[in-house]
C-alpha cells in the first residue's frame, strides 16, 4: 500500500531524474499517472516502427530435457531492427527448434520477407537475421552508462498484435544490472516466449536491451524459459549486441571465451578458486596456468571467490584476452593476454583401474578388485594389497588418507601419466615400488559379482591425515589440503547437519514422509539392517508419468528389496505432483529430500545416482548435469538426451547407464544421447532390451547393482 501511495511520486522524480522535457511543458494540474501513460505510449509509438514479427515453420516441437522439456509454441514471435539494410535481430531461442523457413512481417511492408540465418552469438544467445530490403528504421539504442536500477521499463512484442497497431507491451522496472555474470538487465515487466526477442524500452523511446530467455544455471538457447512471466526478466544490453554486429554481418558464430580450468569446489561463493585440472590444448594450458594454482586477480580486478571469475568471463569472447594472476605455492605468477578459446578437448579421467575397500579409516588405500586388462592388472596389483604412497615417477612418494584423496590425486592427472605407487601386499612385512602408467577411465561393469568384503565398517571411525612428504604430487599442485570436504564426503552445511547421537537407532523399512513445508511427499526405503558405519549408496527413483502412486512405488521396491540390503543401498523415492510427470519447479524439492537424506543417513557421495523411466528419465539426465555436486551416476530408462550434454568435469565424475527398448520409438534419439556423451568422454553403458521395457529384467538389474557397486573405480 505504501508502494501503491508513493508510486507517482516516484514516476515524477524518474521523468524529472531522466531529463524528459516534454513532460515538464504539460500542466501541473495534470495527473501524474496521465503523464506516465502518455509517455509511455510516446515512446513505444517512437520505437514500434522497429518491431518486427517473425513466423518459422518446420522443425522440432519439442524443446529442452527433463523438467525443462516443453513444447514449442505455434504462433509469431518478436525481433527487432538493428540496421536499415534489411538486419533483425531476435532471440536464439526462437530458433532452438531448427525451422526449416523464417518469415519477417515489418510494420509499413505489405508483403512478408523471407528471412535467413545469418549468425548467432552463443554468449549472449542471439540470432541475427537478413532480409532483403532497405530503409529500415533503426532504434535509438540507449547507453549502458545510463542504466538505473529503479528505472522504467517496458517490455514490447509483437506476436499477436497487428503491424498497424502498437506492440504488446508490459511494463516494470530495472531491477538489477549485470547479471547473468554481467550479460543482463533484469526487469520485472513480464517476458515471455511472445516477446523474447522484442525490445527493453525505456521512457525516451530508446532501446535498452533484447528481450532473451537467461539463466545463471544453464548456457543453451533455452535456459531460463521457465521463468516467464514470473517478474523475472531479462535483456541483452544492445549497445553490448551493436558493438560485435559488424563480425555478426560477417556470417560468424560467436563463441563463448573459454579458459579452460575445472576448479575443485562447487562453491562459487565462499570458497577461493583453486583449480582442480587445466584442459588439454587450452587457453589456461597454453599459458602456463596449471592444477593447484588459486586464482587471486582477474584482469586487474582482485579475486576472492569464484563467482568473480563467472563475472568477468562470463562477457567474454573466444579470441578475446584476459591477464591472470595465480598464486602457486609461495610464489605470485601474472600470465598476460591469455586468449580464450571457443571449445575445449573433452576432459578424460585417467585411470588406474582398481576398486577399493570402503570404509577404512587407515593410510592409504586397500584394493577390492582389478580391473582386468587394467593399467593395475598390466603392473602386477592385486585383491589385498595396499597402495601406501603414491608420486610421479621419478620424484618422491607420498603417503595419503585413503579413497578420496587418492581419487583426487588421479583426478589431476591425464592419461599417460607414468605413477610410482608404494605397496605393501597382504602378509609381506617390507613395502614394494611399482610402476603403473594410467590409462583412460573404462566403462566396463564387472561381469560377475564383486568381492568381498566392500567395507570395513568403520565410516565413522576418524580418518588418519598422512603427514606431508617431499614435493607435489603433481608439479605445481599442492597436495590436498586438509579441513575441507573430499569428493565422497559431505559438505560444510551436510556436516552440520549430521545427527550428534550417532548411537541414535535410525528409521528403517519403507518411510512415507513430507517435507517439512508439507508441499511434497516422498518415500524412502531402508534396508531393516542399516549400519551407519557402512556407507550406502543412494538411489533416487524418478518414477515415469501416471506412476505415483503408492502401488507404484512398491512394485519398484519389491524388485530392489533383497538388492539394497545385500548391497547397501538406500532408495529415495520423491513424488511429482502431477500425474502428468515432472515438473521443472520440482527439481530443488528433489535435490532438497536428497541432502536432507545425506545429512541422516551414512552416505557414500561417490555412489549417489539418479534412476528413472520416461520423463523420470529424463529426470534423471537434468539432475545429472544440473547436480553435479551430489548425483555421480544416472541410469535412465527409454530416454532421450535431448541437448548437448554439458563438458566433462575432472573434480565432478559422471557415469551413465542407459536402457531402451529394441521397439522403443525413441531408441535412434536414445543411441545418439549415448553417442553425444561418449564424445564428451563419459563411460556410459548401454543396453538394449526386448520389446518396450516397462522396467529392467533380473540381468540387466544385477548388472546395473554391480556399475553402482563400482562407480568409485579409480
Amino acid at each position: 500500500m505504501v508502494w501503491r501511495a508513493l508510486r507517482p511520486a516516484f514516476a515524477l522524480w524518474i521523468w524529472l531524474a531522466i531529463g524528459l522535457a516534454p513532460l515538464a511543458a504539460q500542466p501541473a494540474t495534470e495527473d501524474t499517472e496521465d503523464l506516465l501513460q502518455k509517455a509511455m505510449k510516446a515512446a513505444v509509438a517512437r520505437v514500434a516502427p522497429s518491431v518486427v514479427q517473425i513466423e518459422t515453420s518446420g522443425g522440432s516441437d519439442i524443446l529442452g530435457s527433463g523438467p525443462g522439456m516443453f513444447r514449442k509454441g505455434a504462433g509469431p514471435t518478436t525481433g527487432l531492427v538493428v540496421a536499415a539494410d534489411g538486419y533483425v535481430i531476435s532471440s536464439a531461442f526462437n530458433f532452438a527448434n531448427k525451422p526449416s523457413a523464417i518469415f519477417i512481417a515489418v510494420p509499413g511492408h505489405k508483403e512478408r520477407h523471407v528471412a535467413k540465418v545469418v549468425s548467432t552469438d552463443n554468449t549472449r544467445m542471439l540470432t541475427l537475421l537478413k532480409i532483403d530490403a532497405k530503409g529500415l528504421p533503426v532504434p535509438v539504442a540507449a547507453p549502458k552508462k545510463e542504466f538505473r536500477v529503479g528505472q522504467w521499463s517496458m517490455a514490447l512484442g509483437r506476436a499477436w498484435a497487428g503491424l498497424d497497431t502498437p506492440p504488446s507491451v508490459t511494463a516494470g522496472i530495472v531491477s538489477a544490472l549485470g547479471r547473468i555474470w554481467g550479460k543482463a538487465i533484469q526487469t520485472d515487466a513480464k517476458v515471455s516466449p511472445l516477446n523474447y526477442g522484442g525490445p527493453l524500452v525505456d521512457l525516451q523511446g530508446r532501446v535498452m536491451g533484447v528481450l532473451v530467455p537467461a539463466s545463471p544455471r544453464g548456457q543453451d538457447e533455452t535456459a531460463g524459459v521457465e521463468w516467464y512471466d514470473s517478474g523475472i526478466g531479462f535483456a541483452i544490453p544492445v549497445e553490448d549486441s551493436n558493438a560485435v554486429l559488424p563480425r555478426l554481418k560477417e556470417g560468424q558464430d560467436l563463441k563463448k571465451g573459454l579458459l579452460g580450468i575445472y576448479l575443485k569446489s562447487t562453491d562459487i561463493y565462499s570458497v577461493a578458486p583453486e583449480i582442480a585440472s587445466v584442459g588439454i590444448d587450452s587457453a589456461a594450458a597454453k599459458a602456463g596456468i596449471k592444477a593447484g594454482d588459486i586464482i587471486i586477480e582477474l584482469n586487474g580486478q582482485a579475486i576472492v571467490r569464484q563467482a568473480q571469475i563467472l563475472h568477468i568471463l562470463g562477457e567474454k569472447y573466444e579470441g578475446d584476452t584476459v591477464t591472470v594472476k595465480v598464486q602457486r605455492g609461495k610464489e605470485e605468477l601474472t600470465f598476460a593476454n591469455v586468449r580464450l578459446t571457443g571449445t575445449l578437448s573433452a576432459f578424460i579421467h585417467a585411470y588406474l583401474g582398481v576398486l577399493p575397500v570402503r570404509d577404512d579409516p587407515e593410510l592409504g588405500e586397500e584394493i577390492r578388485y582389478v580391473f582386468p586388462k587394467s593399467p593395475a592388472e598390466a603392473s602386477g596389483l592385486k585383491p589385498g594389497d595396499r597402495i601406501m604412497k603414491v608420486g610421479l615417477a621419478g620424484s618422491p612418494m607420498q603417503p595419503f588418507s585413503g579413497r578420496d584423496e587418492l581419487t583426487q590425486v588421479l583426478d589431476a592427472l591425464q592419461p599417460g601419466t607414468e605413477l610410482t605407487l608404494e605397496i605393501m601386499r597382504k602378509g609381506a612385512k617390507k613395502p614394494e615400488t611399482v610402476k603403473v602408467r594410467l590409462g583412460v577411465m573404462s566403462d566396463e561393469v564387472p561381469e560377475d559379482s564383486l568381492p568381498e568384503p566392500a567395507t570395513l565398517k568403520k565410516a565413522l571411525a576418524p580418518r588418519k591425515v598422512a603427514p606431508r612428504q617431499g614435493p607435489p604430487i603433481q608439479p605445481g599442485q599442492p597436495g590436498p589440503r586438509r579441513g575441507r570436504p573430499q569428493p565422497g564426503e559431505p559438505r560444510a552445511e551436510e556436516k552440520k547437519q549430521q545427527p550428534k547421537d550417532e548411537k541414535k537407532k535410525a528409521a528403517t523399512g519403507l518411510l512415507k514422509r513430507m517435507t517439512p513445508a508439507r508441499d511434497h511427499e516422498y518415500w524412502l526405503f531402508v534396508p531393516e539392517d542399516y549400519d551407519p558405519n557402512i556407507a550406502h549408496a543412494l538411489l533416487i527413483w524418478l518414477h515415469p508419468a501416471g506412476k505415483n502412486k503408492d502401488k507404484d512405488t512398491e512394485a519398484v521396491l519389491a524388485a530392489w528389496e533383497d538388492l539394497c540390503s545385500e548391497n547397501h543401498v538406500i532408495i529415495l523415492c520423491p513424488r511429482a505432483e502431477s500425474n502428468a510427470g515432472w515438473l521443472g519447479s520440482e527439481v530443488d524439492f528433489v535435490q532438497q529430500v536428497a541432502r536432507d537424506v545425506l545429512a541422516e543417513y551414512t552416505i557414500d557421495r561417490q555412489r549417489v545416482i539418479a534412476h528413472g523411466l520416461g520423463i523420470g528419465g529424463q529426470m534423471a539426465y537434468y539432475l545429472a548435469f544440473n547436480a553435479r555436486d551430489l548425483v555421480r551416476g544416472a541410469a535412465p530408462i527409454g530416454a532421450a538426451l535431448s541437448n548437448q550434454p554439458k563438458d566433462n568435469a575432472a573434480n565432478q565424475r559422471l557415469s551413465f547407464f542407459i536402457i531402451t527398448g529394441a521397439k522403443d520409438p525413441l531408441a535412434p534419439a536414445i543411441q545418439e544421447g549415448k553417442a553425444k556423451l561418449a564424445e564428451h568422454k563419459f563411460p556410459v553403458v548401454y543396453r538394449e532390451l526386448a520389446g518396450s521395457p516397462q522396467y529392467l529384467d533380473a540381468g540387466t538389474l544385477q548388472e546395473m547393482v554391480r556399475w553402482l557397486d563400482s562407480l568409485d573405480r579409480q
